[in-house]
């Protein structure tokens, strides 16, 4: 295993791109220190958060002096540093579709996805998920899926009875401990802002 520096993350506690580098971290076992970013506020053009991250939004993931912001590349780098409970599965052509899913739900604004792409991950997962998207392991697509379906169901009221197999795998997400920490209403900065 790597050497663990300190880790931090700039997050936001609604926010779905810092929710899946939330659960990585939880499902890799690494302690880390939360920093809230209130996007509300505009805490994010700060000139010292600018500093730290150029890009200036959320997460940004600080690891000992390496700086870096996006989550589909942070979760990345999580998993070639940190390679215990991996995030993506061996089998290549399970690998591929983990990053297909990932790509389509982390690419797309969450109500473009809502009206075109639910219907086609629904196709997509429905031959392969097992007690999760891909299977009975969680992976990449599992942390891409459980932020977006937890927004489109609580802030878009969709009906995931519409998309069963979807419906069934946030179940299980949602009596996962590393999904449970990584809730948008667990973070530290919800309370304050809810």
């Amino acid at each position: 295993m790597a050497e663990t520096g300190k880790i931090t993350l700039y997050s936001y506690w609604r926010s779905s791109c810092s929710q899946r580098v939330r659960i990585a971290l939880n499902l890799k076992g690494l302690n880390y220190e939360y920093k809230a970013v209130n996007l509300l506020k505009g805490e994010h053009f700060d000139p010292e958060f600018e500093k730290l991250n150029p890009v200036r939004y959320v997460p940004a993931l600080v690891d000992g002096d390496f700086v870096l912001a996006d989550s589909f590349a942070i979760i990345l780098y999580l998993e070639d540093k940190y390679p215990q409970n991996p995030l993506l599965p061996q089998d290549l052509k399970m690998k591929a579709l983990n990053i297909q899913v990932s790509h389509i739900w982390g690419c797309h604004d969450i109500k473009l996805y809502l009206s075109l792409f639910s219907p086609a991950i629904e196709k997509l997962i429905k031959e392969t998920a097992g007690k999760y998207a891909t299977g009975d392991e969680v992976y990449l697509a599992d942390l891409f899926l459980a932020p977006q379906i937890y927004s489109a169901t609580s802030r878009f009221q969709i009906d995931m009875s519409l998309y069963p197999t979807l419906a069934r795998v946030s179940q299980a997400y949602d009596e996962h401990a590393a999904f449970q920490a990584a809730h948008p209403l667990k973070q530290p900065d919800a309370q304050s802002q809810s």
